[in-house]
């Protein structure tokens, strides 16, 4: 005996899953979501109650934004785990995106209550830095790719200072032009100061790393509020001190190597003059 096939029209359909007429019309066009049936000769798309559970799914995984191909990927995965695979991979970035949010509103609600005396003098400190022998590692960066090639650099200084047995005499540090401000992308070198010659490997070469003047601040937490510190020692550069031309300047204390927890964090951040006297 045939059974009659009870078929629902677009716009049943769309009441029924809650997705637009558009939406489901856009949906059979990439495939990812076919009516049951298409009437050849007026288009009307019919779709069965047995497609309501798939199409219930794919809301869901919209409504985390996951995208239509990942979506296809998910329901044509071939077997349990490889979907439970695709999904958790989702889930795991939306965990990532959401930390960021948070840490974004956390710094914008710190921006909104700035402490009340402001710079002061005693948060920065004149300095000048000596020159250093060092392995170093020095390329053209993007700045979106600033924070993966800084920690690729760091392991692969020390990985080849081990190797050779030289011993750092120093915190990590990183010389960044000026363009990997005002361009977001420019030349960036992170050296390693060391107590012995260092032999070129890789991408690691010997370096001196010049002496120079610094005005410094110390920065605590994670890379992401930097620029607050920046502001701040600009704000006293232009007002105590003589600013020149010349690369900025940091100096890792503690970081990722150290501890997995940002809030432990702490980068001197140096920015160069031509000291004329002590500091106020």
């Amino acid at each position: 005996m045939d059974v009659m096939i009870a078929y629902l029209s677009i716009g049943d359909f769309s009441r029924a899953t809650h997705l637009t007429v558009k939406t489901l019309r856009h949906y059979h066009q990439i495939g990812l979501l076919e009516p049951a049936d298409v009437d050849p000769q007026t288009g009307y798309r019919r779709y069965t109650t047995d497609q309501l559970p798939t199409a219930q799914v794919i809301r869901r995984f919209r409504d985390l934004d996951m995208p239509l191909e990942e979506i296809q990927a998910v329901l044509a995965a071939a077997d349990l785990p490889t979907r439970n695979e695709r999904i958790t991979a989702h889930l795991n970035r939306l965990e990532g995106e959401l930390g960021r949010t948070q840490r974004a509103v956390a710094s914008l609600r710190d921006l909104l209550t700035p402490p009340a005396t402001g710079v002061r003098a005693a948060d920065i400190e004149l300095r000048r830095a000596p020159a250093a022998p060092a392995a170093a590692i020095t390329e053209v960066v993007a700045a979106e790719d600033s924070a993966p090639w800084l920690q690729g650099a760091l392991g692969e200084l020390y990985a080849i200072l081990a190797a050779q047995n030289v011993p750092a005499a120093g915190p990590a540090g990183g010389i960044f032009a000026d363009d990997v401000f005002t361009r977001h992308h420019g030349q960036a070198t992170i050296f390693v100061p060391c107590g012995g010659p260092v032999r070129p490997m890789g991408r690691v070469s010997a370096l001196v790393v010049p002496a120079v003047e610094l005005a410094v601040i110390t920065h605590a937490g994670s890379p992401v509020d930097a620029d607050r510190a920046y502001a701040s020692l600009a704000t006293y550069v232009t007002r105590h001190a003589l600013a020149v031309d010349g690369p900025m300047r940091e100096y890792y204390l503690v970081g990722q190597r150290d501890t997995p927890d940002d809030g432990q964090w702490r980068t001197e951040i140096g920015w160069p003059v031509f000291q004329t006297g002590a500091g106020t």
